[in-house]
């Protein structure tokens, strides 16, 4: 008989938050966009004890954690409240997407996904069928957009294998 893997934690509110972890661009900086969304389980309750990065990208050379001088810093995260909400303070994505790692309770590895702005041409997206591409893209236009991550369950959100 095979035993199951087992985890331990999270621990993720001891030393992985810090101020304003979930603004990757101050307060007014043009262009902005707000994301929302929620982190549910295979059952679609929320999940109140996940963390998210967000990964914007590569922002010059200043790298991705400047947080100087009012500069977007490609990278934020944020735990989840005790409902499973989210939410990131971020500039546009230079490419057609943003970055979202997921650490929760049960996972031995984080996992990886994408969140698209829209619904456009791109090998990942289309590779997959309409319903598995639809969890990809947020709902939203202008400066707000939100996102679900399904950690399980028929409505899954794909993952990226790295």
């Amino acid at each position: 008989m095979t035993t199951p893997s087992q985890t331990v934690g999270p621990f993720f509110s001891h030393a992985l938050p810090y101020e304003r972890d979930w603004e990757l661009v101050p307060e007014g900086h043009p262009g902005a966009i707000t994301l929302t969304g929620r982190v549910l389980d295979g059952a679609g309750e929320p999940v109140p004890d996940a963390l998210l990065e967000l990964w914007l990208g590569f922002t010059g050379d200043r790298g991705a954690l400047s947080r100087e001088g009012g500069q977007v810093s490609g990278y934020g995260r944020c735990a989840t409240a005790p409902d499973g909400t989210y939410r990131f303070r971020t500039a546009r994505p230079p490419g057609p997407y943003l970055s979202l790692q997921i650490f929760a309770r049960g996972l031995l590895r984080s996992l990886l996904t994408r969140v698209y702005l829209e619904d456009v041409p791109d090998p990942l997206l289309d590779g997959l069928e309409p319903e598995r591409r639809a969890t990809l893209v947020a709902a939203g236009s202008g400066d707000s957009y939100c996102f679900d991550v399904r950690l399980q369950g028929a409505e899954e959100t794909v993952f990226i294998e790295f």
